[in-house]
């Protein structure tokens, strides 16, 4: 069976890693993507390293780690959209193509005749999805966004991190790059949103989407916190704003986490702890009087939670429904059983390299399932297999464009 969109092309003009990672999701979906680059050097995200993936000998290549992480399953095609002749190839794709992807600042690909207006009338089925920092409109149009400004200009920075008045307080990032990959999240939804669309219509449309606006949405209930009472969010740390015990806790042998959703589960916590008076404790009972009394809370429960170690108080809680996990590094994550039963890491042939291991896609289907069609490519890799085959260019015209410097 073919793949779920084995039947769409996709043209991806966009660099580093929210439009690429859009991009990289619709390739796992089945898509072909053809990832268009600058000759000689390519996706910035190429030389952002070390790490960078070593060959069959050992040596390292020019394939930076970050590069590798979102661009699977293309195929990588060099052209110069500055000069004319690689203008004419790129909008010569796009009339074949059923979504453009792009992450110019606003009307940078207006001068090359490659913006929305342009394509739109030589392809009126094209999705064209623009990603940028703050999106077409609005008085930051045309300010270049990157994740580290967006989490802090969004909120999400004054919701993360330890608590002023605490050792290390003060606001946090997230360690990857939320905002970028969210982002591109988001547009792969609306992609799929304006494919529907256009089965219905048989139109294309623009996509707008804004790291800014996305960064918004994402503070979800905390900005519906914020919205209905006016009050500002202060960070909590690895606290919660609106659940109590929900946590990093210290237990004999480390740390864990303990996130207890409701009244019920925090009575079997109690149970299990030895402490079954904190759960009869008019302070204590609800969730609501844990969340306004956390502070008399905490120290007594730190108190049960050192007497025994991590994995005891998992196996324990575990068997009585109370959520708590363990505070995995990565080589723990992808050494864990469970995420490689569910194939999270995934080895891929590689020119280079012999294999090139990466994160799975967490997309499982029953019908029409993720595959793993290629591995990242090499800079300019496919240029001649992708424009003989799409736009008929003989060896030799092939030649004088690369002798030109076009491709």
């Amino acid at each position: 069976m073919s793949a779920a969109l084995s039947h769409l092309r996709v043209l991806d003009l966009s660099r580093v890693l929210a439009g690429p990672w859009a991009a990289q999701n619709l390739a796992d979906l089945g898509a072909e993507v053809i990832k268009i680059e600058r000759p000689g050097r390519g996706d910035d995200t190429r030389s952002w390293g070390p790490p960078y993936l070593h060959d069959r000998a050992g040596g390292e290549t020019r394939e930076a780690a970050y590069y590798l992480a979102a661009n699977r399953g293309k195929r990588s095609v060099t052209v110069d959209i500055t000069r004319p002749e690689g203008q004419a190839i790129v909008r010569a794709l796009a009339a074949q193509s059923d979504i453009l992807l792009e992450n110019y600042k606003v009307g940078g690909l207006a001068k090359y005749g490659l913006d929305y207006a342009s394509l739109h009338e030589l392809n009126p089925r094209l999705i064209y999805c623009s990603i940028t920092g703050f999106g077409q409109s609005g008085p930051y149009r045309e300010r270049a966004g990157y994740d580290f400004i967006i989490q802090a200009m969004g909120g999400l920075m004054s919701l993360t991190g330890e608590r002023d008045d605490l050792p290390g307080g003060g606001p946090q990032k997230v360690g990857v790059a939320f905002a970028d990959l969210t982002t591109g999240l988001y547009a792969t939804i609306a992609i799929l949103a304006a494919l529907a669309y256009r089965e219905r219509s048989g139109e294309g449309q623009h996509i707008d989407m804004a790291l800014l606006d996305v960064q918004v949405a994402l503070v979800a209930n905390m900005g519906s916190n914020y919205l209905c009472s006016g009050r500002v969010p202060h960070r909590y740390g690895n606290a919660h704003a609106n659940i109590v015990p929900y946590g990093v806790f210290p237990c004999r042998d480390g740390q864990l986490v303990l996130a207890v959703g409701n009244d019920e589960q925090f009575r079997r916590f109690c149970t299990v702890a030895g402490c079954s008076e904190l759960a009869d404790d008019a302070r204590f009972a609800r969730n609501r009087d844990r969340v306004v009394n956390r502070e008399a809370l905490q120290p007594l429960l730190e108190v049960a939670l050192r007497r025994r170690d991590g994995r005891d108080w998992m196996e324990a809680l575990e068997a009585v429904g109370v959520p708590c996990g363990p505070i995995n590094d990565l080589a723990q994550v992808f050494a864990d059983p469970q995420v490689r039963a569910r194939g999270m890491q995934v080895e891929l042939p590689h020119a280079q390299a012999g294999t090139v291991p990466l994160v799975g896609s967490p997309m499982k289907f029953s019908a029409s399932p993720v595959r793993y069609q290629r591995p990242p490519p090499l800079l300019g890799e496919h240029t001649s297999e992708v424009l003989g085959e799409r736009l008929g260019y003989d060896a030799t015209t092939l030649q004088a464009l690369h002798e030109q410097g076009v491709i």
